[in-house]
């Protein structure tokens, strides 16, 4: 592993390195989760160019078009089989149709550089021959102007296209200058990012032995979990067999204590109505006598004299006919004692009915303490299992490869980082003189393209229309003269330039082609991932090297975005084939010993509900007979009154009868004896009441206890067998199926973990991220965004300018005959006409000095004037 991790690194950093992908890997548990710590890296991900990116991009669309046939991988291939296999013979026809293939992807670079190769051939020649036939006053040399009808148009349209093409040409060299100034920047910050990837690679190696110690320690919080479970073993396994219980059992507890309750409030009615009858019947007796007493005096007071006079009388008779109505209820004398009921309850109450129901309940709650008193020896064994788990896996996690192959690749990273310090500042002197050579050759355009702005500037501000070719002033002939600087100055140096723009493009586009784009695709990798490519007796280059077994599939891509993703080294590098985790951990071996040791998990009870004696208790209760006793007639009774008319409004009426009569024993005797009734209503009859009231609310308690009591207890006689039943045929199931989940619970624990430490030590420990990302650096960023980018872009910027240098130089020679001081220049005797014939011979030419003719138009030339 050591020495594919170095390789990637190595080869990554200098820019020849591989990578590879990721198989899917099982997702932790989520019963409990463990978290390895976050390991920051410094290095970025990815690197964006910025505003400069639309130039580089504008590059890349033109290497398209030059370069639009897709990466050549099978070509490819065959040119690396030829570079590993035997001596190449260039004359085998195998050999030749690999060229013919590699010259036909080539074939858009070839053909521009084969223009560009004719450019820089020609234009010597081209300027050799101008600059002689110049010499020899041919191709304009000569200082005369022909005057046409167009020229002015002639000359606008020069000077318009000599503008735009040297604002092109500018644009040009614009790119250029950014193109350099990009090199330059970017290769001081490659010191940085150099240093930002070897802090992460040793972020790599330092974090590895502090993640496996953070592994190691949540063994003890699993073990902690678990411990916690087993000395709580009464509240999490007993618990949990009550549970199970309890719906069946507790419902059935709950109704005999509300029955009971209820018995006991039953003895209670009956005590309460008992006793209240008896003083019932001690009442109504002494009201009748009351009643009767009251009745004889009352009759004694009507026989006064005064009854038989008028109207005295009247009222007396009144009285007389009403005391009929002062008798007691002798139906409540009547009334039957409960006495038969109150001791068929009492001998219910015998037997303490709620305490058996409090046993019973008592006996569920002591199932937790009973498990944990019947488990003692079990838990402490699974205790020594436990620990001894702990020791296999440090020592299994001591054994893991990992750190002695990234011990190893420490030394490959020392060597790298070393080189790097060494070679940089080298680079770096490189660079600096790219910098000025770069600097040069734009500055050298720039000088050009100022002569051609100079000379329009000169020209198009000096130009008087009126002046004839050989008076044009001194400004008009120095732009003529700067466009002429301009074009010597093209003639001289754009071949030169073409040479180095030929070379920076068939370097930067290959690269382009050949690395960037296929690595950025990964078309690269795959062509690496070539079977038998690069060694014919390994299928899997990487597998043979790292197991000596080439037919594991382990592929550059693979590994490259297994470290891409943050994948673990062992997961990405397949180091189950040397050292397989799964066997080592062996969780099934772990938890059968944690399963066998619960095999011997036994617990026992034994709980019967109530007893023979609680259920006669029911049964009798149901035989007491309050359910047969006559509440109707009671009800009937305490809904009467106790006398047979309301005493106090008789005696208020006896008084408002008394009141009118003549003062005397009659009226006295008669309030007399108003009052004694209404003594007797105070006395007698309000304690009638409330015993009537009493008698009343006793009633409806025995009522309502005993409407449906022979179906209450049947029902719960049943449910108590139910219960007991589910007791009898369950309980075992029932302790069975809790140990079982109690032991799954606690073997649970310790699958989580250990298939937690397979997870985290095949994707997550030592993630070889930053590989991946020192290798894009070095690539993709480095090479390709630091170098190559820059790199095209200043060709396509200088191209671009040396290429408009030619239609440039055209126009400025063209434009270069209306700006500058002529030495000679047409001259006609008639302006408006002049004859044909003799400007077909040629002979259109005036000496300056020639006056002008005022007959005939007769051209005369400088010879012969």
């Amino acid at each position: 592993m050591a020495l594919v991790l170095g390789s990637l690194l190595l080869l990554g950093l200098c820019g020849n390195t591989f990578s590879g992908g990721q198989p899917s890997s099982t997702d932790a548990p989520k019963a409990w989760n463990y978290e390895l710590p976050a390991t920051n890296y410094e290095t970025q991900d990815s690197h964006k160019a910025g505003p400069i990116g639309i130039l580089f991009e504008l590059v890349h669309i033109f290497l398209y078009v030059v370069q639009p046939r897709d990466f050549p991988e099978d070509t490819l291939r065959k040119v690396i089989q030829k570079a590993f296999g035997p001596k190449i013979n260039y004359d085998e026809p195998e050999t030749v149709l690999l060229g013919l293939k590699i010259a036909y992807y080539e074939a858009g670079i070839i053909l521009c550089s084969l223009l560009g190769l004719l450019f820089i051939i020609l234009m010597p020649l081209v300027g050799y021959f101008f600059c002689m036939c110049r010499c020899c006053n041919k191709c304009g040399g000569e200082m005369h102007q022909r005057q046409k009808e167009n020229g002015p148009f002639l000359r606008k349209c020069f000077a318009i296209s000599l503008l735009v093409i040297c604002i092109i040409i500018s644009t040009g060299i614009f790119y250029g200058f950014v193109a350099n100034h990009q090199v330059r920047t970017r290769i001081k910050r490659s010191r940085k990012l150099a240093d930002s990837n070897f802090k992460d690679l040793r972020t790599l190696l330092n974090e590895t032995p502090e993640q496996i110690k953070y592994i190691l320690a949540q063994y003890n919080t699993t073990k902690d979990k678990a411990f916690l479970d087993l000395n709580s073993i009464n509240s999490v396994l007993g618990g949990g067999i009550l549970d199970r219980l309890r719906p069946n059992i507790i419902p059935v507890l709950d109704e005999i204590k509300s029955m009971a309750t209820a018995i006991k409030e039953t003895k209670e009615a009956l005590e309460n109505m008992n006793s209240t009858l008896k003083s019932l019947h001690q009442q109504s007796t002494q009201l009748s006598s009351s009643l009767t007493s009251v009745k004889t005096s009352l009759r004694g007071s009507l026989n006064d004299p005064l009854c038989s006079v008028r109207p005295t009388s009247e009222t007396c008779n009144s009285i007389r006919l009403s005391l009929n109505q002062l008798n007691s209820n002798p139906e409540l004398r009547q009334l039957p004692l409960v006495d038969a009921e109150l001791n068929n309850v009492n001998n219910v109450l015998r037997t303490d009915l709620d305490g058996l129901v409090q046993k019973d309940y008592q006996s569920l709650n002591d199932i937790p303490d009973r498990v944990q008193s019947q488990t003692t020896s079990v838990v402490a064994g699974i205790k020594r299992v436990l620990n001894s788990i702990g020791s296999d896996i440090n020592n299994v996690t001591q054994r893991l490869p990992i750190q002695d192959i990234l011990s190893e690749f420490s030394g490959y990273l020392n060597n790298t980082e070393s080189y790097m310090q060494r070679h940089l500042p080298t680079w770096e002197e490189y660079d600096s003189y790219w910098w000025l050579g770069g600097l040069v050759i734009c500055s050298l355009l720039t000088l050009i393209v100022i002569f051609y702005y100079l000379g329009l500037l000169c020209g198009m501000c000096g130009y008087d229309r009126h002046a004839t070719p050989t008076t044009r002033g001194c400004v008009s002939n120095t732009g003529g003269i700067f466009l002429m600087v301009g074009v010597g100055l093209s003639f001289l140096f754009c071949w030169i330039l073409m040479i180095i723009v030929v070379l920076t493009f068939f370097v930067g586009a290959n690269v382009e082609k050949m690395i960037c784009e296929p690595y950025v695709s990964k078309e690269l990798f795959r062509v690496l991932d070539t079977p038998r490519l690069l060694n014919e007796d390994w299928e899997y280059y990487l597998s043979g090297k790292l197991f000596n077994k080439s037919k594991i599939k382990l592929t550059f891509e693979q590994v490259y975005s297994d470290c891409k993703n943050n994948r673990g080294t062992y997961g990405t590098l397949h180091l189950e084939n040397s050292f397989n985790i799964s066997e080592r951990l062996n969780i099934n071996e772990h938890t059968e010993s944690i399963s066998n040791e619960l095999e011997n998990l036994k617990v026992n009870f034994n709980i019967f509900l109530l007893g023979a004696a609680g259920r006669k208790n029911l049964q009798d209760f149901a035989a007491c007979g309050i359910d047969r006793m006559n509440y109707d007639t009671y009800l009937a009774q305490t809904g009467k009154s106790p006398a047979g008319v309301n005493l106090l409004s008789f005696a208020y009426d006896l008084e408002a009868k008394a009141n009118p009569l003549p003062p005397g024993n009659l009226r006295n005797s008669l309030k007399r004896d108003a009052q004694t009734i209404k003594t007797i209503h105070q006395q007698r009859v309000l304690p009638i009441e409330q015993s009537l009231s009493t008698v009343y609310q006793s009633v409806k308690i025995l009522q309502r206890t005993s409407n449906g009591l022979l179906e209450k207890v049947t029902r719960i006689l049943t449910s108590l067998d139910f219960a007991q039943s589910f007791i009898t045929n369950n309980i075992s199931s029932v302790i069975i199926e809790e140990t079982r989940k109690y032991g799954r619970t606690i073997i649970g624990y310790f699958e989580h973990y250990l298939r937690w430490i397979e997870f985290s030590i095949r994707e997550k420990v030592a993630s070889c991220k930053p590989v991946a990302t020192a290798l894009d650096t070095a690539v993709d960023v480095f090479l390709c965004s630091y170098v190559i980018d820059p790199l095209n872009l200043f060709w396509f910027g200088i191209g671009k300018a040396t290429v408009f240098l030619l239609p440039a130089l055209i126009f400025a020679v063209k434009l270069a005959k209306y700006y500058r001081r002529m030495d000679s220049e047409d001259v006609y005797d008639d302006v408006e006409t002049i004859p044909m014939k003799n400007m077909e011979n040629g002979n259109n030419g005036y000496h300056k000095d020639h006056l002008y003719g005022i007959h005939n138009p007769v051209m005369t030339s400088p010879a012969q004037h």
